[in-house]
C-alpha cells in the first residue's frame, strides 16, 4: 500500500476511485430517496382511495350487518395479505375486520379528517363520520415488512454496484494514469542517463502532452545552466592553480636560488623583500575568495544598513586621491541619495570599480563618479576615458580570474577577482553590475542597486 501511495499512478487510480465512490453514491442516495418517496406517496394514496371506498359503501346505505354477511366486497378490494381493514365503534370495538398479518388493533384517536401515521409497523389512514347516528372510525392499512424488505434489497444491490463501480473505477484509473504517465518515464529514463560528464546532453520533447514538454523545456533550461556552472568551475580551478601558481614559482625560485651558496646581509634581505611582495599578492587572493565566498553563500546573513552615498564615495575619493595625482588624473564625482546595503561590501564594490578605472584609463583623464536614483532602484556610475573593451572580452569581463590585458600582472593587480567580487556583491544585494564601452565615449561601470 505504501508503495502504492509513492506512485503518481497509484494516487490518481485512488484518487479516481474517490471520486467515483463520491459520484456513484451520491446518485444512489438520490435513487434510494427518490424510490422511497415515490413507493411511500403511491402506497398513501392507495389507502386513501381504499379508505374512499368503503365510505362509499357505507353511505351507499349498506349496513354494517349487510358488510358482514359480504365479507368479499371488502376482503377483494383488499386484494392481499399485507392490507390492513378496520371499522370501529365510538368504544373501539371492532366491527369488520380484515388482518391477515394478526396486527393488534390499534388505539387511534378519533379525528373527522383523513390522518396518517405508522403504527406497530404498519402504515394507517383513518377517519371518523357519522352513519345511521353512530360514530364509526373507518381504518385502511398496508403492512410494512415487504416494503422494508423491497428496500433492503434495493439497497444492498445499490452498495454492491457501489463497491464494483469503485474498484472498476480504480482500475480503470490506474490503466489511464500508467498510459497517460508514459511520457513522463520516458522522460526520467533520458534524465537517468545524463551525468556529469554528459551536461551536454538535451531531454528529447517531440510528440509530447503540452505539460511534458513545458518540463522538458524546463529541464534543457535548467541543464544549460549546470553546463555553463560546470564550464566556469573548471575554468575557476584552472585559473586559480594557474594564478596560485605564479607567485609560488617565484617564491621557491628566489628561495633555491639564494640558498645556493653564502650571501650577505642585505642580499637577503633583499629576497625577503621581493618576497615579501608575493606574499602579499597571495595575500589578497585569498581574500578575494573569501570574500567571494562570503557574498555568494545564501544562507549567509549580512547586515544591512542605510547608507549615504555621498558620504562613502567622498571617503573612497579621498583614499584613491594620492593614486589619481601620481597619474595626473582627477576624481570628479556628482552622488547624492542613500540606500539600503552592507556597507563595507559596497565599499569594496565602489573601491573595485575606481581601481579598475585607475588602472585601465588614460593618463591625464578624468574618472568620473555619478549616481542616479530611479523609482526602484539607485545606479552608481563609474566612468573613465580609455581603450575600448572588445567584444570578446565583455561577455567574460565579470568571470573570476579572467583579465582583458594578461599582461598586467603586477603587484597591484587584483588577480582577476576584482570585477567578480563587484558581480557578486551586487548580486548578493539583489541587483547587478552592467558595462558599456566604446573607443570614443570610454568604458562606463554601472552597479545597480534595489532601493
Amino acid at each position: 500500500m505504501r508503495r502504492l501511495l509513492h506512485s503518481l499512478a497509484g494516487r490518481l487510480s485512488l484518487l479516481f476511485a474517490l471520486v467515483s465512490l463520491l459520484l456513484l453514491g451520491s446518485i444512489g442516495a438520490y435513487l434510494y430517496q427518490s424510490l422511497s418517496r415515490e413507493i411511500i406517496w403511491r402506497d398513501d394514496q392507495m389507502l386513501h382511495g381504499r379508505l374512499e371506498r368503503m365510505q362509499a359503501l357505507l353511505e351507499d346505505g349498506e349496513s354494517i350487518a349487510a358488510l358482514r354477511l359480504r365479507p368479499q366486497l371488502y376482503a377483494n378490494m383488499l386484494g392481499n395479505r399485507d392490507h390492513l381493514l378496520w371499522v370501529l365503534d365510538s368504544q373501539g370495538e371492532v366491527l369488520i375486520e380484515v388482518n391477515p398479518a394478526r396486527l393488534p388493533v390499534p388505539d387511534l384517536p378519533q379525528s373527522r379528517e383523513v390522518r396518517l401515521d405508522t403504527v406497530s409497523g404498519a402504515r394507517l389512514v383513518w377517519q371518523t363520520f357519522e352513519q345511521e347516528g353512530r360514530s364509526l372510525t373507518l381504518v385502511a392499512g398496508k403492512h410494512l415488512a415487504e416494503r422494508r424488505q423491497m428496500m433492503a434489497a434495493y439497497r444492498l444491490r445499490l452498495w454492491l454496484a457501489l463497491a464494483g463501480g469503485t474498484l472498476l473505477a480504480c482500475l480503470l484509473g490506474w490503466g489511464v494514469s500508467r498510459r497517460g504517465l508514459r511520457p513522463l518515464r520516458r522522460l526520467a529514463e533520458q534524465v537517468n542517463r545524463i551525468d556529469m560528464h554528459r551536461l551536454d546532453r538535451r531531454l528529447s520533447i517531440d510528440g509530447d502532452a503540452q505539460e511534458v514538454i513545458d518540463l522538458s523545456h524546463g529541464l534543457n533550461q535548467m541543464l544549460g545552466r549546470l553546463e555553463e556552472g560546470f564550464a566556469q568551475l573548471s575554468r575557476y580551478s584552472a585559473d586559480m592553480a594557474h594564478e596560485m601558481r605564479t607567485p609560488l614559482t617565484n617564491l621557491l625560485g628566489q628561495t633555491q636560488q639564494t640558498l645556493r651558496r653564502e650571501r650577505g646581509a642585505e642580499e637577503y634581505r633583499q629576497v625577503l623583500e621581493s618576497n615579501i611582495e608575493e606574499y602579499e599578492r597571495l595575500s589578497r587572493m585569498i581574500d578575494s575568495m573569501l570574500l567571494l565566498s562570503r557574498t555568494e553563500n545564501p544562507a549567509r546573513k549580512l547586515p544591512k544598513e542605510a547608507v549615504d552615498l555621498r558620504s562613502l564615495v567622498a571617503q573612497l575619493c579621498e583614499y584613491f586621491e594620492g593614486m589619481a595625482d601620481d597619474d595626473d588624473r582627477t576624481l570628479e564625482r556628482s552622488v547624492d541619495g542613500s540606500v539600503t546595503a552592507n556597507g563595507e561590501l559596497l565599499r569594496r564594490a565602489l573601491a573595485n570599480l575606481i581601481a579598475n578605472a585607475l588602472r585601465h584609463g588614460r593618463s591625464g583623464t578624468p574618472i568620473r563618479i555619478s549616481s542616479e536614483t530611479l523609482e526602484d532602484r539607485v545606479e552608481l556610475r563609474v566612468h573613465n576615458l580609455g581603450g575600448a573593451i572588445s567584444s570578446d572580452d565583455l561577455p567574460r569581463i565579470f568571470e573570476r580570474f579572467y583579465r582583458c590585458d594578461p599582461a598586467r600582472t603586477g603587484s597591484a593587480d587584483s588577480g582577476g577577482l576584482g570585477l567578480a567580487i563587484v558581480r557578486s556583491i551586487a548580486q548578493w544585494h539583489g541587483g547587478d553590475v552592467l558595462v558599456a564601452s566604446d573607443a570614443e565615449q570610454g568604458t562606463v561601470f554601472t552597479l545597480s542597486l534595489p532601493r
